[in-house]
């Protein structure tokens, strides 16, 4: 069916239509911070189309042909570079909502009970999964991030970060619940289950909650530099 052919392009849209449609909210002003979110989304991008690239081509995960358009860059459908843009943005935008409408860092004790712990279950989890490909990149880039950000990196955003991902997991759950199979007969991303852990959220593979927050985590990261460094 046509129809069919446009889903995983209808999803990123759909993903992108109301943090664009409030991009230009005055108070907010999003869109007008364009120098800031658009390297905040084009240097993590260019990172993880790498990494999609590679696990696509080793058969890690692959993609549906009859929910995609059928155009190919890299070997990779469009519908998934534009991913890399549509979620980014949604997660940016949101991100700065909240920090303008109400959003207060938290406890540096409480974002260290966060980030320790977290570090704790990456670190458990990747020693018993060295053979899996999925499992063991995404929890020890993550793990790596997260260490690196508490001890490194100045600035109070990271307990915010982690409130906002809270939040961000709701639409998060709807979009990957679709892609990965909820609400549609197939699935649009399909995984190989040798290469992770076997674990599923409703449809949604463990590892994707992971993947996420690394990925947003990169954006925010960079976004945050980016204004810092404006602001002399």
């Amino acid at each position: 069916m046509l129809e069919q052919s446009y889903t995983y392009l209808f999803i990123n849209a759909a993903s992108l239509a109301i943090p664009l449609a409030f991009s230009f909210e005055r108070r907010i002003q999003f869109f007008g911070q364009w120098k800031f979110w658009s390297l905040s989304i084009i240097i993590p991008g260019a990172f993880f189309i790498a990494w999609d690239v590679i696990f696509t081509n080793w058969g890690i995960w692959g993609f549906n042909s009859s929910y995609i358009t059928g155009v190919y860059l890299l070997d990779l459908p469009i519908e998934e570079w534009l991913f890399f843009f549509c979620i980014p943005y949604a997660c940016l935008f949101t991100y700065t909502a909240l920090n303008h409408l109400f959003l207060k860092e938290i406890n540096r004790r409480v974002t260290a009970l966060i980030t320790f712990s977290l570090a704790g279950i990456l670190l458990l989890v990747l020693c018993f999964n060295i053979d899996k490909a999925y499992t063991f990149t995404t929890f020890s880039l993550l793990l790596l991030a997260l260490l690196v950000h508490y001890w490194w990196i100045p600035g109070s955003y990271l307990g915010k970060f982690y409130i906002v991902y809270a939040f961000i997991l709701i639409p998060f759950f709807i979009v990957n619940g679709v892609l990965t199979g909820s609400f549609i007969e197939g699935e649009v991303v399909w995984y190989n289950n040798q290469e992770n852990l076997g674990l599923r959220i409703f449809t949604i593979p463990v590892e994707d909650t992971f993947y996420g927050m690394l990925l947003i985590l990169m954006n925010v990261t960079i976004f945050e530099s980016l204004k810092k460094r404006s602001a002399g």
